[in-house]
């Protein structure tokens, strides 16, 4: 009896073996027919190569093959720059179900891509770029709910774009150099990191972007008009608008005619009143006169002594040469307006002396001129050779003013706009900036945490670079932080001294500026969320994907790009409690360089 039972489990668990283990090899036997119709002819490879029925393509490894920790499931296939010639048959590739992955990049593939790819349901990657595929994109491929990158760029796919609306996750869409035409299908923009439809033959209207991608995504497709292009799309007019439009008109017309006849009688009345008035008293017209004017002509920002309660030198802090230099002398200088924000605009000016000057004009800050005053000396001596200190300020009732010294080679913004157009700013620069930044910081942050005094708007373009192209961090202290970005509240500090949380978002600043370092991506001015798209790109287990392609490139070593990527990580944290102080942050970099050194020698 007893063995009869044991039959009965062990019989069932037989059987599912046997169909798993057949399972097994017919995906094996699909993926081999795969290779010989993407590889036709007799082309010798490698011992190591595989794709044969005498091994198994997880424990065996085969070329381009990745698996699942168990060994068991193939999750990748990734050929790229193989010199495949064959076609791509999209049906026995989805006999294996489990794919997540597949990249053909910077081959010789021709033909087109059947709407069997439908098959791969579980696809997140498809990388076809630099091959020679043709015919119509397929349709099918908007049924891959779960797709979060198609890069078919550098082909020659023709027809429609095709239809992704559905795919609500999409980051990436790149087809440029191909041949699609018509007009561009509506995506869900605000999810797109990168977008690139340039060198085909689309026209029409392009959708709207709301900012996110400029011209070069849609270059050389000389139908397409409207924003990011210059060229403006024609007015469609129809009999119907253009009757109304006529209608218009005539009534506009009417009511202006109107409004000239009441004009005309009260204008007449007007000056009928005006003779009669004239008669009686004509002395006291010329006294009225010479009042109405007395105040013309002057100037919003002509701020005098006597409204301030302030004498109008400029209070000085750091720099003898500006000494005596009044306000009124730098409104009468030649300025160059280098750059405007929220809370007011940098001026490039150059004053009588012959220095050049970067003047910082604060509007809407709400502090007391009393507090600016405190605020501004108590700064003042704190100084730091990375820290450009403030020269001078001016404080009135209308204007607040900081003079600092001119920074002729630009900012850290403009190094990582600049390497988007072939400059090079390799992995070590940008290494010791992040360090240089990080030791400025935590500088200042142990000088003034008494006083709770915190940069507050630390971003790239606040990191100007000396004449020794060392970075040097700008306007520090201007902007008073009432409550962190993240937490919106704010705690008090362990140490029982002021509210910390303006120190944490100086953190959580820094830490956007190592994920720009790292991805040659720009926060500023593009309402880009970096932090959120390195979250999900990490998440994917696809973290290789984040960082500058010229970073990677130049054969920078990647575990010392993924360790200062987790330094930024923990930088931006949701919560302001769970990140490192500015000081750890130090020792975290340091750490990374000593690595960097290390790594430089033994090679």
């Amino acid at each position: 009896m007893l063995r009869a039972c044991l039959w009965l489990v062990l019989v069932p668990f037989l059987l599912f073996s046997v169909a798993v283990s057949e399972e097994e090899e017919d995906v094996k036997t699909s993926l081999i027919e795969f290779m010989e119709k993407l590889e036709p002819g007799d082309v010798q490879r490698g011992a190591n190569w595989g794709w044969n029925q005498s091994s198994d393509p997880c424990i065996d490894k085969w070329e381009g093959i990745g698996c699942d920790g168990s060994l068991k499931f193939v999750k990748k296939i990734v050929l790229n720059g193989l010199n495949l010639t064959g076609v791509l048959d999209a049906d026995l590739l989805c006999k294996t179900n489990t794919l997540f992955v597949l990249s053909l990049e910077n081959n010789n593939i021709v033909g087109d891509l059947s709407d069997d790819i439908l098959g791969c349901r579980n696809l997140t990657h498809l990388y076809l770029s630099g091959n020679r595929f043709s015919g119509v994109f397929p349709k099918s491929l908007s049924g891959l709910s779960n797709l979060k990158r198609i890069d078919i760029s550098d082909n020659g796919f023709s027809g429609k774009l095709p239809e992704m609306s559905k795919v609500s996750g999409l980051l990436t869409f790149l087809a440029q150099n191909n041949q699609f035409d018509g007009e561009m299908p509506v995506y869900d923009f605000s999810n797109l990191v990168e977008y690139n439809v340039s060198n085909n033959d689309l026209s029409g209207p392009i959708p709207d972007l709301d900012g996110r991608f400029g011209a070069s995504s849609f270059l050389g497709n000389p139908g397409l008009c409207g924003k990011p292009l210059a060229k403006i799309c024609p007015e469609k007019k129809s009999k119907k608008s253009l009757a109304r439009y006529l209608i218009y008109c005539g009534v506009a017309i009417m009511v202006l005619i109107v409004i000239l006849l009441v004009s005309y009688k009260v204008i007449r009345n007007v000056r009928s009143e005006n003779k009669k008035a004239n008669a009686v008293k004509h002395s006291d017209d010329s006294d009225s006169t010479s009042s109405e004017y007395k105040n013309a002509g002057r100037s919003e920002f002509s701020v005098t002594s006597a409204e301030s309660g302030l004498a109008s030198s400029l209070l000085v802090l750091s720099n003898p040469d500006v000494k005596g230099m009044k306000f009124e002398d730098l409104l009468r200088a030649p300025a160059e307006l280098l750059g405007r924000g929220k809370h007011g605009s940098t001026y490039k000016v150059t004053p009588n002396s012959g220095l050049i000057l970067a003047v910082k004009r604060i509007k809407d800050w709400g502090i007391s001129a009393e507090n600016f005053k405190k605020r501004m000396q108590r700064i003042g001596q704190v100084t730091h050779p990375k820290i450009l200190s403030v020269l001078a300020y001016y404080c009135s009732k209308q204007e607040k003013l900081l003079v600092y010294d001119y920074q002729q080679n630009g900012s850290l913004l403009s190094l990582l706009q600049g390497s988007h157009n072939g400059q090079i700013f390799d992995w070590g620069s940008r290494l010791n900036i992040a360090a240089t930044i990080a030791e400025s910081l935590a500088f200042m942050h142990d000088k003034l945490h008494a006083d709770g005094i915190a940069h507050g708007n630390l971003k790239s373009s606040n990191i100007l670079m000396n004449n020794k192209m060392e970075p040097c961090i700008s306007e520090y202290g201007l902007m008073v932080v009432e409550n962190d970005i993240q937490a919106n509240t704010l705690k008090p500090d362990p140490t029982g001294g002021r509210a910390y949380a303006t120190f944490t978002v100086d953190v959580y600043a820094f830490g956007v500026i190592l994920l720009e370092l790292l991805t040659g991506k720009i926060v500023q001015n593009t309402g880009f969320d970096l932090d959120k798209w390195v979250h999900s790109v990490v998440k994917e287990e696809w973290t290789v994907e984040v960082f500058d392609k010229s970073l990677t490139s130049e054969g920078a070593y990647e575990e010392n790009l993924v360790t200062l990527l987790q330094v930024a990580l923990k930088c931006t944290n949701a919560s302001p409690d769970g990140r490192p102080s500015i000081k750890q942050v130090v020792e975290m970099i340091n750490s990374i360089k000593e690595q960097e050194e290390g790594s430089s020698i033994s090679s």
